[in-house]
């Protein structure tokens, strides 16, 4: 059997955040969505919030924005039109946005008061209940 060939993956194109930060002008839009690089500045008059929304994220990260206003799959999908390149390494900033919170039964030592404490409030107001339901026949 003969080997295959391995396609070598694109190479990435990196940009600086000082040449993001430049690109917020009339003539050239830039945003930063999750470490990618977005030239927006075709898309200003078509996006549905207005164009005011991208200028006020222009050369800037828009992650925080992107992700509170839930864009749905055909916009993250159109966005992939945009993209000419990432954020470089060193101008990352550590955050997680991807991270998803697990949490065990060794992680969480009280677990159980997640269960004791609605049991017990629904005994007193069951017990409640009957005791005023009957005080009053």
């Amino acid at each position: 059997m003969g080997e295959k060939e391995e396609k070598r993956p694109e190479e990435v194109t990196y940009f600086r955040l000082s040449e993001v930060e430049e690109q917020n002008t009339f003539k050239s839009t830039w945003i930063i969505i999750n470490n990618k690089v977005y030239d927006v500045t075709k898309f200003l008059e078509e996006h549905p919030g207005g164009e005011e929304v991208l200028r006020e994220q222009a050369g800037g990260d828009a992650t925080e924005s992107f992700e509170d206003v839930g864009h749905s799959t055909d916009a993250r999908e159109m966005s992939l039109s945009m993209m000419i390149g990432e954020l470089h390494p060193d101008d990352r900033v550590n955050t997680e946005h991807e991270e998803t919170l697990v949490t065990t039964l060794k992680d969480n030592p009280s677990w159980w008061t997640n269960w004791l404490i609605p049991v017990l409030a629904a005994v007193v107001v069951t017990l409640m209940y009957r005791f005023y339901t009957t005080e009053s026949e």
